[in-house]
């Protein structure tokens, strides 16, 4: 008899390695029944025909936000004191003193960081989290729904994600065993793991590691290195278009050389717009000097803002926007969900590119996954001032120390030298790739095509 899969979506980041990708062909080919448990607004079934349970009932705790704001900070206590290192309390969101209702809610998090900021605490406030989401209609509702289907294991999609807890502790109330996919290559430091299930599915070694260093109530066994579906289309060939083909669905000039130009959201890169500005710059400067070169302008899909307009307008001879194929189904970050053309998109994008720019992104892994270099600014720009944040600190933080060398990366630390790091890349002179493909193979893993497989296969072996 085929062993029942709940893969589980809290929230719609993990649609794109789980949905769009061949996972589920993948798991359907080994023998599984898979239905997907899905606490989003986006119907699987309807957009995509898979089986799908939906669930109906989003209600949490009213106290949720504040005790989970409270386990987060004090577990990067504990980090900063454990490990007297500094990096962890940057981590933290700033409080919310506008207007009675935030600043009570604020000082009550401090107070209850003040009391929990050691392990027993953290344990303390795990279990009283774990206590008033029992308490919810929504943990009634999703333990009707696992009674009803009995699926062999629940399969969740992220770690990060408040919206299943209340699912996760029905399934193990059950006894049905559970897995949390750890979803991105900075969540484990930042103290994201909201969730406590049977089994973790991890990245690489490196992300194992970190998980069995930051939560010491997990045991090795527990934890297993599988990959992430997320780089997997990016050896899909049949994603390929010719040059021809991706510049005129496009409108982009087949001539020119392009150079893309990622986005950030705004609390990772406030200014980001200036630096889009800096290489349009010294695009116009090469332009000048005989090269043929264009921007492709590829926004972060959360990023709402019309920061960008400006920069785009007064050099709309240079920059081409390519906005990523994502729709808004709701209005947080998270119910932006993306579409499965997208993957096609990027993979050409990153194909049809000389290189990339930005932020301190996870796209350097994209683009060296495509043998291409990327740029990653570094300084100051002059329009910084108190209270907004210095982009600086992104690279100090816990993730970027997996980087095998300096070379990893090109930095640029200074603007006046952006004209001559685009030339010297577009001529061969300065390029990461060697060094990134390192870095792509400790944080990636060693085996990114096979992630999908790599997740059934360990699924199979904890059901057998």
């Amino acid at each position: 008899m085929k062993k029942k899969v709940f893969v589980f979506f809290p929230d719609g980041v993990g649609l794109r390695n789980f949905a769009f990708t061949d996972f589920k062909d993948i798991g359907e080919q080994m023998g599984f029944d898979i239905h997907y448990w899905n606490n989003t607004i986006f119907s699987l079934k309807d957009n995509l025909g898979f089986n799908e349970v939906k669930i109906e009932d989003r209600t949490a705790h009213k106290l949720l936000p504040i005790y989970t704001r409270a386990r987060k900070r004090a577990e990067l206590n504990v980090s900063r004191d454990k490990f007297d290192d500094p990096v962890y309390p940057t981590y933290k969101f700033p409080f919310n003193y506008k207007g009675l209702k935030n600043i009570f809610k604020s000082l009550y998090v401090k107070w209850l960081v003040g009391t929990h900021s050691s392990e027993k605490g953290i344990v303390r406030l795990r279990k009283k989290i774990n206590e008033l989401e029992r308490s919810t209609s929504k943990y009634k509702y999703c333990k009707a729904q696992l009674e009803e289907h009995r699926p062999d294991i629940v399969f969740c999609t992220t770690q990060r994600a408040t919206q299943s807890i209340s699912a996760l502790l029905a399934a193990k109330d059950l006894d049905i065993p559970t897995v949390a996919f750890v979803y991105s290559w900075d969540n484990v430091p930042k103290a994201m793991q909201v969730v406590e299930t049977d089994h973790y599915f991890v990245w690489s070694d490196l992300m194992k590691e970190e998980v069995l260093k930051y939560y010491p109530f997990v045991k090795e066994e527990q934890v297993f290195v599988t990959g992430t579906p997320q780089f997997e289309p990016h050896y899909d060939t049949v994603l390929l278009q010719s040059r021809a083909e991706f510049c005129k669905e496009n409108n982009l000039d087949e001539s020119k050389r392009y150079i893309c130009y990622s986005g950030d959201d705004e609390t990772t890169s406030p200014l980001d717009q200036y630096y889009l500005e800096d290489l349009a710059n010294s695009v116009r400067s090469l332009n000048a000097k005989g090269e043929n070169l264009g921007i492709i302008y590829r926004k972060c899909p959360v990023d709402f803002t019309p920061r960008y307009e400006a920069v785009i307008e007064a050099n709309k001879d240079i920059i081409s926007v390519l906005d990523p194929i994502w729709k808004q189904v709701g209005n947080q970050w998270n119910q932006v969900l993306p579409a499965k053309e997208d993957f096609k998109m990027l993979y050409n994008v990153c194909e049809h590119s000389e290189f990339v720019t930005n932020v301190c992104s996870s796209t350097v892994f994209d683009f060296v996954a495509h043998n291409k270099p990327c740029i990653y600014y570094n300084y100051e720009q002059p329009q910084l001032k108190k209270g907004i944040r210095d982009i600086g600190q992104n690279y100090k933080y816990v993730h970027f120390r997996s980087m095998p060398s300096q070379e990893a990366a090109v930095f640029c630390t200074d603007k006046n030298d952006l004209e001559s790091i685009v030339d010297d890349i577009l001529k061969g002179k300065t390029s990461n790739v060697t060094e990134g493909l390192k870095w792509f193979e400790i944080v990636v893993g060693k085996h990114p095509t096979k992630a999908s497989e790599n997740i059934w296969k360990a699924i199979s072996n904890l059901l057998n």
